[in-house]
């Protein structure tokens, strides 16, 4: 797969994201705003980093010695494992968490306390996602070998069933992601030429995802079989409540911006073309849901405005509600959709509906 191979249209509207910028770049400047974090944005991180660690110290020291507190404070961990991933992690690794490189490295190297790698995170995101949204083929948020997310994919006979297998899969995310999925990335993406735009040779890689990984069980697992005492049967359910919990709020989130039956789907064309121009097609191929929740919005790191989001990756997230009315007014002064749903049931709805017509149209 030669990415570099995908064209789109640059002649149809280009005018829009230069009037959508120009607005956008104006609005900064008349209220005097940075693009990057803001006091919020801190105070969550701050929130973040504590809900994850701190109940992890309390269960390690002792202060939590009984079974149902404990699972509570799993849970809590859990809460904080997604808000890392969602509301810190994510910015910083898009680099507009902060104008200072390092602070974006720091933070955005926080993946790997949650059992992720950072690296081969930022090439499937932001190099393979953000370029090139439901694409087939090239956006690997859509290859999911269990699931066809995408009319463009091949369906077999088990994708019937997808609807009503979908959740319990999607909370083993974050476990799969640790045991397999960033090892396979390193391989395919060594492949793909693509470690080298991070710096990195194949064995460097390898050894990295070996480190971390051995380093991030070590510290969240080992640690607390030989400290806590409770039985290890306990601690396993407690930590694995832990990664059900963040796998389902990260999996739902991704999948409600892009996966569902009014965002479209795209291949090449035999000389690599896709027919829209690159803003454009952001805006035909993801969604936003839940805008009116602040509080939702808030924890999940404002990806509720994935609009928002694919058409400025570079502006943190904590301004994406004053910018929402900014890009619909001007996608529909150009006649352009913008996808949404008013709550986060109906983007499930949505969602689910998709998978089940995709799923009845499978073959054997």
């Amino acid at each position: 797969m030669n990415i570099t191979a995908v064209k789109f249209n640059k002649q149809d509207r280009p005018e829009f994201y230069k009037v959508l910028q120009k607005r956008v770049n104006l609005h900064f400047k008349e209220n005097n705003l940075a693009k990057t974090a803001n006091f919020n944005m801190k105070f969550k991180t701050t929130f973040m980093l504590s809900l994850y660690f701190l109940p992890f110290v309390l269960m390690l020291s002792g202060y939590i010695s009984t079974f149902w507190p404990m699972l509570i404070a799993w849970a809590m961990m859990g809460l904080g494992m997604s808000g890392i991933g969602l509301a810190i992690m994510h910015d910083a690794n898009h680099g507009s968490y902060s104008k200072h490189k390092m602070v974006n490295e720091a933070l955005g190297f926080t993946m790997n306390f949650i059992g992720g790698y950072h690296i081969t995170w930022k090439i499937q995101h932001n190099v393979l996602h953000h370029s090139f949204t439901n694409i087939h083929e090239f956006d690997e948020d859509l290859d999911q070998k269990m699931f066809c997310m995408s009319p463009c994919q091949d369906r077999k006979g088990f994708h019937r069933f997808q609807a009503f297998y979908a959740t319990f899969l999607y909370s083993f995310l974050t476990v799969f992601r640790y045991l397999i999925k960033d090892f396979q990335q390193v391989h395919r993406y060594h492949k793909m030429d693509l470690l080298t735009g991070q710096g990195l040779t194949y064995p460097l890689a390898i050894a990295q995802v070996v480190f971390y990984k051995t380093a991030y069980l070590l510290m969240m697992l080992v640690l607390p079989l030989l400290i806590m005492d409770f039985p290890w049967q306990q601690i396993l359910l407690g930590f694995g409540i832990m990664h059900i919990i963040c796998s389902l709020i990260s999996a739902f989130v991704f999948q409600l911006a892009h996966v569902l039956e009014e965002t479209h789907f795209y291949e090449t064309d035999e000389h690599g073309s896709v027919e829209n121009n690159w803003a454009i097609h952001q805006l035909q191929t993801t969604a936003n849901f839940s805008k009116s929740s602040s509080l939702f919005s808030w924890f999940i790191g404002g990806l509720n405005y994935q609009v928002e989001h694919h058409l400025f990756p570079n502006i943190c997230h904590v301004h994406y509600q004053q910018l929402s009315p900014i890009v619909k007014a001007t996608a529909t002064e150009f006649g352009l959709p913008y996808h949404q749903h008013d709550t986060f049931w109906e983007a499930m709805k949505s969602h689910f509906s998709l998978l089940h017509n995709l799923g009845q149209k499978a073959t054997a």
